[in-house]
């Protein structure tokens, strides 16, 4: 990959668009995963499709090399193709891959997270994130005999959460006003909405705002006192921050925690862990089992990637990296008087921001992410580190950062931020839909 130059062309993605033309025919959205589609990245601009990765690099349909900041929105934790966890696969891919009775690797990898989660008394199985936390939910509801929740932040996609959304069509009402919401690191707006009602308080214990003095443990006491159940949602903190999560990291414990992300480097396995005495009412009284919660492949991937977070002290890898990384953009920026963006957040995940006050974010958003692209960066925001993110490349990053920085202190100077955009601006995530 060549080093960042003023003079580099954004790339070729005729094929990119020529698959987009395809997928807009067969799949709403044209996309999976609302993260990784169009309407994240500079239409026109971006690649839509990526063939291939490997470490912290992936190649779209058209060849063209990026260093990837996104890494899968999150699974990816040690690199693409990553050799430990790929063989893990392959060796269990010529044994089979779902059976008919329990396979060992299920119990195999509830010991590894019993003995790395603090408070994992039980361990369940299952493939996305939103099917961790809403079966937390309702075993919550079933152990407390309560039916609201009160939440904070994004849980997924299941009526319970995204009923508080403006995509909540289809989700009915009665649904809808279950679920209270609170504001993160305000104690007060918690005790607003926790009365004898309220099953469980669910939270991402920090995503980039950190936790203030005192205000997990103080939700954790409310909640005891209370009767209710905390829900730790640790999709980005899980296996990152420490190996045993926010709970090791802030030493405050939840009676159940949600995992996925970065627990199989990929591949798609999700847990929910807790208290044995909550836990043990999903062996009669609440149903989740799923067909493929015990599917061998994912449960190899986990078990090889959880040994090596551990013997790579990936954790420690991820918190250098980012930290060099954020501190670098803040003072790249800070450098050309750019004091309406700023890089905040936890080092192993952090997120560029814009001071809607001072400038429009999506479009500010859109050029800096056109500019990156340019000098061979995927980049929609943040910074998702992985063990596969070395020196040399965050060199590569900040380089491509100063030259994009440049491009939005003249444009913002010179009144021609939208016009520098040579596609179609990003696009909020939830929006109006009726």
């Amino acid at each position: 990959m060549h080093r960042p130059s003023s003079d580099s062309p954004l790339p070729n993605i005729s094929q990119s668009e020529a698959w987009y033309e395809r997928a807009k025919a067969c799949i709403p959205g044209a996309t999976q995963t609302l993260a990784k589609g169009a309407t994240q990245y500079v239409d026109g601009v971006a690649p839509k499709f990526l063939r291939r990765g490997k470490g912290c690099r992936v190649w779209d349909v058209d060849g063209n090399e990026f260093i990837d900041l996104t890494m899968a929105v999150g699974p990816v934790s040690l690199g693409y193709a990553y050799d430990r966890v790929d063989a893990a696969v392959r060796a269990q891919l010529e044994d089979g891959i779902t059976f008919s009775l329990v396979h060992p690797l299920e119990v195999e990898v509830a010991e590894l997270i019993q003995g790395c989660v603090p408070g994992a008394e039980m361990v369940r199985f299952s493939k996305t994130g939103c099917d961790a936390t809403s079966a937390a939910v309702r075993v919550a509801r079933a152990f407390t005999g309560r039916s609201a929740v009160a939440c904070c932040g994004y849980h997924g996609w299941h009526d319970w959460y995204i009923g508080t959304t403006p995509r909540s069509r289809g989700v009915p009402v009665e649904v809808q006003g279950l679920t209270r919401k609170f504001t993160y690191n305000d104690l007060d707006s918690v005790k607003a909405v926790l009365d004898g009602d309220v099953a469980a308080v669910i939270l991402e214990p920090v995503l980039f705002e950190q936790p203030q003095a005192g205000f997990l443990s103080e939700l954790r006491r409310l909640c005891t006192e209370n009767g209710t159940l905390l829900i730790f949602d640790e999709m980005w903190t899980g296996f990152r921050i420490a190996l045993g999560g926010a709970q090791e990291y802030f030493d405050v414990k939840a009676d159940l925690a949600c995992f996925s992300k970065a627990i199989a480097n990929g591949m798609p396995l999700s847990v929910l862990c807790g208290r044995r005495d909550v836990m043990q009412l999903f062996e009669d009284d609440v149903f989740f089992y799923t067909t493929f919660g015990g599917e061998a492949l994912s449960l190899a991937a986990a078990k090889a990637t959880i040994l090596e977070l551990r013997d790579q002290r990936v954790p420690e890898h991820l918190a250098e990296m980012g930290e060099r990384l954020k501190t670098g953009y803040n003072e790249l920026a800070a450098s050309r008087g750019l004091n309406f963006t700023r890089a905040v957040g936890l080092p192993c995940r952090s997120m560029v921001t814009f001071d809607e006050t001072a400038i429009d974010p999506l479009l500010a958003k859109s050029l800096i992410q056109q500019e990156l692209i340019r000098h061979g960066v995927l980049w929609s925001g943040f910074h998702n580190m992985s063990l596969s993110h070395q020196p040399e490349d965050i060199d590569h990053i900040l380089s491509a950062y100063a030259l994009a920085l440049s491009s939005l202190e003249r444009a913002h100077r010179e009144g021609t931020l939208e016009s520098d955009i040579m596609g179609k601006p990003v696009q909020p995530v939830f929006r109006k839909t009726r």
